[in-house]
């Protein structure tokens, strides 16, 4: 006996290496290894790539993934505006591979329709889906960050949100909010990573009854060796993609602050790149960095499989974001490796670094907190082991497949012979 299931998501790692899709393909895979049948659906556009005539659906991978590809999509209300094209192409998929269980990633590109279209197609199907970010509840790119202010947000409602976005009236965000939840009522389980993020989609209005929290995994893998010093901790490694929100500008202010101080025997290795970030943003990126030379190296983009090398070469990972991230793979991935983490206090990253256990909080957006954390963690004699025996042991991509298939077995669904 054996579950059939089609996992979903907004991309594909091999051409978006982001959080979500990482995370989705890896699970796939795990699902794989407790003896289902996998299939992953990764939706794309132009940006990665070219549509093929005929079909909205492609071929990628090793494992026999498929692309949708979607280049016609309403962002505002995560809607699949291809009725007659991308959504009869789903349609004949999901009627194809008849899967037991859905399980989707994000709405975006793939669009809310895709929703009741599974739940119309598969009456006896599962559908279940992961809420990795925020983006059914703000249309800010899922960020809850207000765009004039970077000030983070603790609610939706109408009247906020055209404050957002003044050029769109109240009544529009109305209509998007009662659109999406809609199509969200044929989901019969929610998974939210983190107990934070259930809590705003509770406050969003989704019933609790239908969220659960399953934390994110990665895969096994062994620790690499700490840095050898008979020394103090002074190697901090940034791990991810470069943007506003990731806090790399207050990392490289709180990096030049510490130097100008007279805190030099320090170093602070930024691994990652920016892509599709604006000019003005790149710009600042390279002034900050500049002015904090020398203490700071931008090491540029990398491959999930240099993570245990770059990891070798640093005491700490820093994860400075200004916004509420949700359960970053980062911070899973230093603890793998023993790394104590020194992030922002807010949302699911204070939920999974215990301050004083395991790693440290710094206040989100302050250079100077940020700045008297990284010293703290140099000049604190003890300080580091203490945290590096505070890292729990972590659980790998197995135990989180097995934990998601006992949800399925739980919403009593019928398996394909």
């Amino acid at each position: 006996m054996t579950r059939r299931i089609l996992v979903v998501a907004h991309n594909h790692p091999d051409l978006h290496p982001g959080g979500t899709e990482i995370f989705a393909h890896d699970l796939a895979q795990g699902y794989r290894e407790q003896g289902c049948e996998v299939l992953f659906l990764g939706a794309t556009n132009s940006i990665h790539r070219q549509p093929h005539p005929g079909t909205a659906l492609q071929a990628t991978g090793e494992s026999g993934d498929v692309l949708l590809w979607s280049g016609h999509f309403d962002r505002f209300h995560l809607s699949q505006i291809d009725h007659y094209g991308t959504l009869q192409d789903l349609a004949t998929l999901l009627q194809e591979f008849r899967p037991d269980v859905v399980h989707i990633h994000h709405l975006v590109l793939i669009g809310a329709e895709f929703l009741p279209l599974a739940r119309r197609l598969l009456p006896n199907a599962a559908i279940v889906m992961t809420l990795h970010d925020y983006y059914s509840i703000c249309h800010h790119d899922g960020l809850m960050v207000r765009p004039t202010d970077k000030q983070r947000c603790s609610g939706a409602s109408p009247t906020a949100c055209h404050g957002c976005f003044p050029e769109i009236g109240s009544d529009r965000f109305l209509l998007r909010e009662r659109f999406l939840k809609t199509h969200l009522a044929a989901v019969d389980r929610f998974v939210a990573p983190s107990h934070f993020l259930r809590q705003r989609y509770l406050d969003w209005g989704l019933p609790g009854e239908k969220i659960e929290v399953i934390a994110n995994a990665r895969p096994a893998q062994d620790a690499v060796a700490h840095r050898p010093t008979e020394g103090r901790r002074t190697s901090f490694g940034y791990f991810g993609n470069i943007n506003p929100w990731k806090g790399a500008l207050p990392l490289l202010q709180a990096a030049k602050l510490m130097k100008a101080a007279g805190d030099t025997g320090f170093e602070l290795r930024i691994h990652g790149g920016a892509p599709f970030q604006t000019e003005a943003f790149t710009t600042a990126f390279s002034q900050a960095l500049a002015a904090a030379g020398g203490v700071v190296t931008h090491c540029g983009p990398y491959r999930r499989e240099d993570v245990p090398a770059l990891m070798s070469e640093i005491d700490w990972v820093v994860m400075p974001s200004i916004w509420w991230e949700n359960a970053p793979l980062v911070i899973q991935e230093a603890f793998q490796h023993r790394r104590p983490v020194i992030a922002s206090g807010i949302g699911g990253m204070a939920e999974m670094v215990r301050d004083g256990v395991d790693g440290l909080h710094a206040r989100p957006g302050d250079p100077a907190h940020l700045a008297r954390i990284l010293r703290r963690a140099i000049e604190e004699d003890g300080l580091w082991q203490r945290l590096v025996d505070g890292i729990a042991p972590q659980s790998g991509m197995a135990d989180c497949a097995v934990t998601h298939l006992g949800l399925f077995d739980r919403l009593k669904l019928p398996v394909a012979a």
